[in-house]
């Protein structure tokens, strides 16, 4: 038996992260499959936790582990993963200087695609690296060492008196009902949603894979065009779980694509309808699906749902289609007015930053995001991740080199018609402007639950804001007169001297 110690990265970024703390389910997934082949594992959660290197050094000396395993993770997306790689590969430093003995592994988007980058590294800390879907292999790798060869465990890749070694890819598992998730190893305390009404927060897997081609996205790449499913029944059964074990009150769907699969879908909303659970659920999808099922969308209500996050992305079909997302903002547009006719709350993002990209552009989808009118609007900066259809279109564009800043909030790209600077500053007036619209519309609603939520989720993006946008947007005024109305305080943020191509 050995002994592994899982390690969340400590890194932290604004936008994602600020309206609740997921717990690591991939990592939780890794956990429960050690143990499940015999192992000890123990988690250590630093992002969640807010700690840092020195509390990670501390849990490695307590434990004592044989080998020390961190992602390429970001709660809920993979999307966005590789920004918390060198802080992923710094806490593997600190196993190695504990104990060069430990084998230090790493996983997920990023280093399945760049392990040779990675073990090439003057100052690599990784030992293994595993590439795709991570269970079976981590379970082979803990029964083969000490002692024994890595030769022939599929999924890995490393480094051999200077040669890089890559083995052959692993199969799907195709039954991922066989899986088991280490929930007891997570400290619920952690995990938390931040807005009204408030509560414990966990997230279900209940399908892996994507077939759809966005071009700046990882998840088709990484499962490799597939989508495998659980039955309907086990995944909601795993939802009463935790609600009935952890007191959980609000659950994220975070697959890729959890929709996509109509009947098996429909089951799960009417095992949801048929045996209410008491946790609100959240998911993301697809503008297609959400128009697909319009004549079921009473059932996403009825089944708990309270939020859905859609890539609307741009302002312009000609854009949408060179994402290669497959939809029209009419259908953006449409998806959105569905939803919200049913009460659920809509976020839309709103991709900004391209090499086109000029003060006009950023008018325009502005416009488009006040136009179609989300419940909640973000503004991804583009973010072409290094092994993405993205980042070769883009290159000559990128400048940028340092990943931890691939967190769609610091610009990567430069723009032909606009400076870095200019995007920095794009990005808080595009919030400033959809939310100084949107106050008022907030504030006319009718007291209860969507009002409340509405005002919260608000006030939570505000409380960090100034720290992140240090200059004054368009709006401030305007959102700081109706904000103090609703009893919100909007951030102090010191003056900066307008941009000369604003």
């Amino acid at each position: 038996m050995s002994k592994i110690l899982f390690v969340t990265p400590p890194y932290n970024v604004w936008g994602v992260q600020t309206i609740g703390n997921w717990p690591p389910l991939q990592i939780a997934y890794l956990a429960g499959s050690a143990r499940k082949a015999g192992h000890e594992a123990k988690i250590f959660d630093a992002m969640n936790k807010k700690l840092g290197y020195d509390e990670i050094r501390a849990a490695i000396e307590d434990f004592q582990p044989d080998f020390v395993m961190s992602l390429d993770y970001i709660p809920v997306t993979g999307a966005i993963s590789t920004a918390s790689v060198p802080a992923a590969l710094k806490a593997l430093g600190v196993a190695k200087e504990i104990n060069p003995d430990i084998v230090t592994l790493i996983g997920g988007p990023h280093p399945t695609f760049m392990f040779e980058e990675m073990l090439k590294a003057e100052d690599n800390t990784v030992d293994i690296i595993i590439k795709g879907e991570g269970e079976e292999t981590l379970t082979e790798i803990l029964d083969t060492l000490p002692g024994g060869s890595l030769d022939d465990i599929k999924g890995i890749a490393f480094s051999r008196d200077g040669e890089i070694v890559s083995n052959l890819g692993r199969p799907h598992i195709q039954d991922l009902d066989t899986l088991e998730v280490a929930w007891d190893l997570l400290d619920w305390e952690d995990y938390h949603y931040n807005i009204e009404p408030y509560g414990r927060m966990a997230s279900v897997l209940t399908s892996r894979g994507c077939m759809m081609g966005c071009s700046f996205c990882s998840q088709r790449l990484f499962w490799r065009g597939d989508w495998r499913a659980r039955p309907a029944e086990s995944a909601v059964a795993e939802m009463r779980y935790l609600v009935d074990t952890y007191a959980v009150e609000f659950i994220t769907l975070i697959d890729a694509y959890p929709t996509h699969d109509l009947e098996r879908w429909e089951k799960m909303l009417d095992l949801l309808i048929e045996k209410p659970i008491s946790a609100r659920l959240l998911i993301e999808t697809r503008v297609e699906d959400i128009i697909r099922d319009k004549d079921i969308l009473h059932k996403y209500a009825d089944a708990g749902i309270i939020h859905i996050y859609m890539g609307a992305e741009t302002s312009t079909d000609e854009m949408l289609s060179s994402l290669n997302k497959g939809t029209t903002v009419d259908q953006n547009k449409l998806a959105i007015d569905l939803a919200r006719s049913h009460g659920i709350m809509v976020e839309a993002s709103f991709m900004i930053g391209f090499p086109n990209e000029t003060w006009d552009t950023i008018k325009k989808t502005t416009a488009e995001a006040i136009r179609l009118n989300p419940d909640i609007a973000v503004f991804p900066v583009i973010t072409p991740m290094p092994f993405t259809p993205l980042w070769d279109e883009y290159h000559d564009r990128i400048r940028v080199w340092d990943y931890s800043k691939y967190n769609l909030v610091d610009p990567i790209i430069e723009p032909y018609d606009m400076s870095m600077e200019d995007i920095t500053i794009a990005l808080g007036r595009c919030y400033m402007v959809f939310y100084a619209n949107k106050m008022s519309e907030i504030l006319a609603l009718p007291e209860g639950f969507k009002r409340s939520y509405m005002l919260s989720a608000m006030k939570q993006m505000m409380k960090d804001y100034g720290e992140h946008f240090d200059f004054l947007g368009i709006g401030m005024a305007k959102m700081s007169e109706v904000a103090g109305a609703a009893g919100l305080k909007m951030p102090k943020m010191p003056g900066r001297p307008e941009s000369k191509k604003a």
